[in-house]
């Protein structure tokens, strides 16, 4: 019975010692807020809309941009997100593009985008604009792609169909004027 007692804190003091120190290194940490989970906006809402601006420096509105495919002038729009944002500072840019899945057109981009203020995912559809966080490339889906990923960032939308899209392969993407 003595030495079942006598465990008990031995036992009990690494535990202390790792919930003390656990404690001690996350004490002087600031958390980030949870982002909201809940929104009443569509999927196309959520990629054109702006957001909410937090502050005077941010756009409100959506950002226009001149597209040029396989040399035809294209309507298009970056959304109003961090990620969209910062992909608009690498305008004007030239890519090739290649195919990926029978879905999409991919290039890669000259650095990474930041993936900071995310929004809620969104499946893309025909004509989006996307960044592929994990490996760092631009992608335009002429099919619908798969279920909403949180690695997927939707950036804007071209208006253009389907076809057209699908059969691209050099994409110029220059600020509007």
């Amino acid at each position: 019975m003595h030495s079942t007692v006598r465990r008990a804190p031995a036992r009990a003091a690494p535990a202390a010692v790792l919930l003390l120190a656990v404690t001690a290194c996350s004490s002087g940490a600031q958390e980030k807020p949870p982002a909201a989970t809940t929104s009443t906006a569509t999927p196309e809402q959520r990629r054109t809309t702006p957001a909410a601006s937090s502050s005077p420096s941010e756009r409100s509105t959506p950002m226009g941009i001149q597209v040029t495919l396989d040399g035809r002038s294209v309507d298009a729009a970056l959304n109003d997100s961090p990620a969209a944002r910062d992909f608009a500072e690498l305008l004007p840019l030239t890519l090739d593009l290649t195919d990926f899945h029978s879905t999409e057109r991919v290039a890669d981009l000259p650095r990474r985008l930041t993936t900071d203020g995310t929004p809620e995912p969104a499946a893309a559809e025909v004509g989006d604009i996307a960044y592929y966080a994990p490996w760092g490339n631009l992608a335009l889906f002429y099919q619908d792609g798969p279920a909403p990923s949180a690695d997927l960032l939707i950036l804007g939308h071209l208006d253009i169909g389907a076809d057209q899209l699908g059969r691209a392969i050099r994409i110029t993407i220059e600020p509007a004027s």
